[in-house]
């Protein structure tokens, strides 16, 4: 039958790869000991059509002659094809499918001479090509480059030459034998050439898999991708992994990035929204899940991505600015004594161009042209900014012993003076009391006003004074890191024109 099966191959036009993919068939059987006699297979030359013919004793049953056409393959073409076969072979199933599906993933030997040094042995690995991809797999050998045989794919002139080609022959051959199986099985398609190395590894050896596959969870990246972050950053992400934690328990450490589904994260959202009513800050959360996955996507770690049918949207939100006449109202109004430093402390977080708290309690000095120069927690990108007269005048009043402000001279962290100073700016208002030394009571000008408000106004009353949005946007350094930024050093003129503008009318009616 063998010879039957090799006569009718060389009739066909199948060149090269007739006899390639016969050995590969040729392995599979003999690896899953199936008798050699009893698998048939061949490719036949044709544009669209690749036959593989298979014994009804050695066929498995979802390989079955209805499965192929309901895939729309042409039964007249199989029956003509059986019919015309010798005798020995009429009683085999025949299947066919595109070739591409058997010749999409090649391989081959690789002796890697890259970074060693000459007169070193080199590893020896297999190359898995697949989809113009290629991913290494490394084999327990090192040869030196006079002891490997390009052409021939033969180990040469090595003491243990015979053992090492048994080594590496088996090893390609179960390498081959696991591809087959990936296409048999419809998975080879979506798979890219490193999850086909990840597979074969796990396949041949199991312990070093695991390790690997242990060292590329999903929570194993994401703890690691958090690390990769500025402090502030970092810790948004560890708040992220606590949240996921408490949601998904002990088994958050074993999940694969394929287990992290669509219904996964909607879960993990409804979890949150008790805790977090708020859409938009629930969102930060599905925001740095999505961002370890694009990594993982970068690094070929996984093709799985759940957030293509998954788009995560924000909600509109109230402004958090306050018109010029409010603004007026609110830094000049007679607020409690205890109230004013964070009442000065807003006003002087406006005139220094919306400037974030922890910037604010930071800042070291002012330099000898006045201005102040410091990187921004946020981005980390350098800032400079003009110190107007009125802003120095608050500056004067609480100047620190270790910093310009005596901000952290007082308080633990910025982070505590932030909360005080929120909590005394939403109280800033005309106050009552109940009774003789009675309970005070607090009716709030802007019961809702942050620290950040100090920000988005300064933006709002800019633009409503025609000042060009790219000269706001680097005010409050919002440039983008594009090529241009790089090339173009802003005027720093334009900023301090725009900012003395803006506190000209706020202050003094001055446009």
């Amino acid at each position: 039958m063998n010879q039957c099966l090799f006569s009718y191959l060389n009739g066909t036009k199948i060149a090269k790869k007739k006899q390639q993919f016969c050995n590969i068939l040729v392995s599979f059987a003999t690896l899953r000991n199936i008798p050699l006699a009893s698998t048939l297979a061949s490719m036949l030359a044709s544009k669209n059509t690749g036959f593989l013919l298979v014994s009804s004793d050695s066929c498995p049953s979802e390989w079955s002659l209805l499965q192929w056409e309901k895939r729309g393959i042409c039964k007249r073409n199989l029956l003509n094809l059986q019919a015309n076969l010798q005798a020995p072979l009429r009683n085999a199933l025949i299947y066919c499918k595109m070739p591409q599906v058997f010749i999409m993933a090649n391989t081959r030997f690789f002796l890697d001479e890259r970074g060693s040094k000459a007169g070193s042995p080199c590893v020896l690995k297999v190359a898995i090509a697949h989809k113009q991809k290629t991913a290494y797999l490394s084999l327990s050998a090192k040869l030196l480059p006079s002891q490997w045989d390009n052409a021939k794919m033969r180990v040469v002139n090595h003491p243990d030459q015979m053992l090492l080609n048994v080594y590496v022959s088996g090893i390609k051959q179960q390498v081959d034998t696991l591809l087959l199986e990936l296409a048999r099985d419809g998975k080879l398609d979506s798979m890219t050439a490193a999850q086909i190395k990840a597979h074969c590894e796990l396949a041949l050896n199991p312990e070093k898999a695991a390790a690997e596959r242990k060292k590329n969870l999903f929570v194993t990246r994401f703890l690691k991708f958090a690390e990769s972050k500025r402090a502030s950053t970092k810790r948004i992400y560890m708040e992220t992994y606590k949240r996921m934690k408490e949601y998904a328990g002990a088994r958050l450490d074993d999940l694969s990035f394929e287990d992290i589904t669509k219904e996964w994260i909607i879960g993990f959202d409804t979890y949150m929204e008790p805790q977090s009513p708020s859409r938009n800050a629930r969102n930060i959360h599905l925001r740095n899940i999505r961002a370890v996955f694009n990594e993982a996507l970068d690094d070929e770690i996984t093709s799985f991505y759940p957030f293509r049918r998954l788009k995560i949207k924000n909600e509109a939100t109230r402004k958090r600015n306050l018109k010029v006449d409010d603004f007026r109202t609110f830094i000049n109004f007679p607020c409690e004594k205890h109230a004013q430093q964070y009442l000065d402390m807003f006003k002087l977080m406006f005139m220094l161009l919306g400037i974030n708290a922890i910037d604010l309690c930071n800042l070291k000095e002012i330099d000898h042209d006045g201005r102040i120069n410091f990187h921004r927690a946020k981005t980390n990108r350098l800032y400079s900014i003009k110190v107007e007269p009125e802003a120095l005048e608050i500056i004067n009043k609480y100047r620190g012993e270790n910093w310009l402000l005596n901000i952290l001279d007082r308080y633990a962290d910025y982070k505590d003076y932030t909360k005080r100073m929120n909590r005394a700016l939403k109280k800033i208002g005309p106050v009552k009391r109940v009774g003789l030394g009675g309970k005070k009571i607090y009716e709030p000008l802007f019961p809702d006003i942050s620290t950040y408000w100090a920000r988005h106004t300064w933006a709002t009353i800019a633009a409503s004074l025609d000042i060009p949005r790219d000269t706001i946007a680097h005010a409050l350094g919002h440039g983008n890191n594009t090529v241009t930024d790089i090339y173009i050093d802003f005027d720093e003129r334009k900023v301090d024109e725009a900012n003395r503008k803006v506190l000209d009318w706020v202050l003094y009616g001055k446009r």
